[in-house]
């Protein structure tokens, strides 16, 4: 079983598929997991669905159970590639107890590390076009003309949840949480950091790195 770390806009998420497609398992997301087992109306699906709609956090309880059940799945008869998931410390020792009774274990926990500074200016760098809301970023992927989307003309407009003010207040809340994370890993003997500045096939070439010593995942496919 791998994790996947990483704060918002760290790359994780593009990180998590690649990996996936690399070893054939599945990317496995607990808000994947929510969104579908509410839609085909599972007993756990419906619990989720009911604290989603109160706007309350689906406890942890509820989201275990639904992971191992994913994992039940012979797609994952060979283990996965969990993202975003956990989140916290106590799901992070929800987890290896779960995992416990099943005789198994979380390999290696991957961390995608990017500064803070950075991570702001990621998140905070994109831009819609007022018309149509064609994407663009300050840095990765700017207008030829700036505040103009190059395929309309129509005014860039940034979302609420973009502006700086708003990403750092998220941010701070989240990586308090990530750290405790971290560090629960990292005394488990199974951390692996890679630095995420680096071009994405570049963090992708340094997770396999990392993961390659293990026994298990150096005779994956």
């Amino acid at each position: 079983m791998l994790v996947l770390l990483g704060a918002p806009g760290a790359g994780k998420g593009t990180q998590a598929h690649v990996l996936a497609r690399h070893f054939g398992l599945p990317r496995v997301a607990t808000g994947d997991l929510f969104r579908g087992a509410a839609r085909d109306g599972s007993p756990l699906g419906l619990a989720a669905r009911g604290y989603m709609e109160r706007g309350e956090l689906v406890p942890d309880e509820i989201t275990v159970e639904m992971l191992l059940e994913r994992l039940d799945a012979p797609d994952a008869e060979r283990g996965a590639i969990l993202d975003g998931f956990p989140r916290t410390r106590a799901q992070a020792e929800a987890l290896d107890r779960a995992l416990a009774e099943r005789g198994t274990v979380v390999d290696a926990a991957l961390l995608v590390d990017v500064p803070t500074g950075e991570l702001l200016q990621r998140l905070t760098g994109r831009w819609l076009c007022g018309a149509v809301g064609h994407t663009y970023h300050e840095t990765a992927y700017p207008p030829r003309v700036p505040g103009i989307c190059d395929i309309d003309g129509s005014a860039l407009i940034q979302r609420d949840d973009d502006r700086p003010e708003i990403v750092k207040a998220r941010l701070e809340k989240q990586l308090g949480a990530l750290a405790d994370v971290v560090e629960h890993y990292r005394a488990a003997g199974v951390l692996q950091a890679v630095d995420g500045r680096r071009p994405i096939a570049s963090v992708t070439n340094d997770l396999l790195d990392a993961i390659e010593p293990i026994p298990y995942w150096r005779t994956s496919p």
